[in-house]
């Protein structure tokens, strides 16, 4: 689907379902990102069939029906008007047209839930929701009808061990939308207004942008990665890429970062890091990424095998001899010394890495999300340029 409605001028890829195969879709947004709109396309779409049954769930019933229903970007307000549906507020139930309906349930009463089956569900706002867990569990029990149920989760995030949970899950399915990314369907003035007294905050990082942000006793800090962006120099004097191998072909990702220096600064200069490539496929991905940047210096941590990562790499046709380190400290005091280069202002990001930055905001916070592949990667690289020999972390070469 996400192809086939590209040219849509109303819809961000973002906003559009995966077009392969998933069970569970997270759409991650700040405040006013269209999620809702986004969430409540999908549903419509789904209703041009017949006779389905989904589900709508909400921090509580007055969620749903003023929200996803009939706010202004709900399912009555945005339905094509050939299949635009009504609200039965005695059931408890939109019916289209077209036969499907949607029962709404409250995060407030995950028992609701019991017993009910659903083709596809909607959930709104999740992480706001009161029993996340008891909903969520009940929810997915439900969806038992038809070929392939679904479910679409849009909320803006926040740094909660349930949101890392459900992204660590396997087949789900994540994209962000940015508030600035919808400013044309808003407010003159309002995004403008909202920077001006957050920006560069956490506040602006997790309630515009979209990102998880961590609280107390995170390393790297929203403001300090706002202020880090700029532009690349000229010329550099060293780079760097860095590999964080993954564990196994299906689960982590396999970091990889590019950085180089000039002067007394570090600059990121890509994040080319990706999840579910063979081993000679992330190998080749690595070599690319060396020719790519003209690197220095090829940095792989060796904790996940050594050997086999050199082999690898020298395989794939490495034009550098890859330096192996191995980690003898936690990812959390490996990062320390990097994390105050960054309050130093003595990094600068080159372009937008929303994917890698969320990852360093959640560095060394116990979150139960998945391994912070791109972070360790960035670690390494900033280390070799900056610190080997100076500072933290130890590196043992191997």
């Amino acid at each position: 689907m996400k192809a086939a409605l590209q040219a849509t001028p109303w819809l961000s890829d973002e906003q559009v379902s995966p077009p392969d195969d998933w069970r569970t879709w997270v759409l991650l947004g700040g405040r006013g990102s269209g999620k809702t709109f986004a969430g409540g396309f999908w549903m419509n779409e789904l209703a041009k069939g017949g006779d389905l049954t989904f589900a709508l769930v909400g921090p509580a019933i007055h969620d749903v029906r003023e929200v996803m229903v009939e706010g202004p970007s709900g399912l009555k307000a945005q339905a094509p008007r050939d299949n635009r549906p009504r609200w039965e507020a005695g059931r408890r139930r939109l019916v289209w047209p077209s036969g499907c309906k949607a029962y709404a349930y409250s995060a407030e009463d995950p028992d609701g839930l019991r017993g009910p089956q659903f083709h596809a569900a909607w959930a709104d706002e999740f992480c706001a929701w009161r029993n996340i867990e008891a909903t969520l569990s009940n929810l997915r029990f439900g969806l038992r009808l038809g070929p392939r149920p679904r479910l679409t989760i849009t909320t803006t995030p926040r740094p909660i061990p349930e949101l890392r949970r459900l992204l660590a899950e396997p087949g789900v399915r994540r994209d962000r939308a940015s508030t600035a990314a919808n400013a044309a369907n808003l407010a003159p003035g309002f995004l403008e207004h909202l920077r001006s007294l957050y920006a560069g905050t956490r506040m602006e990082a997790q309630e515009l942008e979209g990102l998880i942000v961590e609280d107390d006793g995170a390393l790297f800090r929203a403001e300090d990665l706002a202020r880090a962006r700029g532009s690349r120099p000229a010329r550099l004097d060293r780079v760097v890429v860095a590999v964080d191998p993954p564990a196994s072909a299906h689960g982590d990702a396999c970091g990889i970062v590019a950085a180089g220096r000039r002067g007394g600064t570090a600059y990121v200069l890509a994040d080319r890091s990706a999840r579910g490539l063979s081993p000679m496929g992330w190998a080749r991905r690595v070599v690319e990424t060396v020719r790519d940047f003209g690197a220095d210096q090829l940095v792989a941590e060796a904790n996940q095998g050594g050997e086999m990562v050199r082999a690898l790499l020298v395989q794939a046709d490495c034009p550098l001899k890859p330096q192996l380190v191995h980690a003898t400290r936690g990812k959390r005091v490996r990062a320390e010394p990097v994390a105050a280069l960054y309050e130093q202002g003595r990094v600068v990001h080159c372009d937008a890495f929303p994917a890698l930055e969320e990852e360093m905001m959640a560095l060394g916070c116990d979150g139960g999300g998945r391994s912070p592949d791109r972070a360790d990667a960035l670690v390494w690289a900033l280390t070799q340029l900056m610190l080997a020999g100076r500072t933290q972390p130890r590196l043992r070469v191997l």
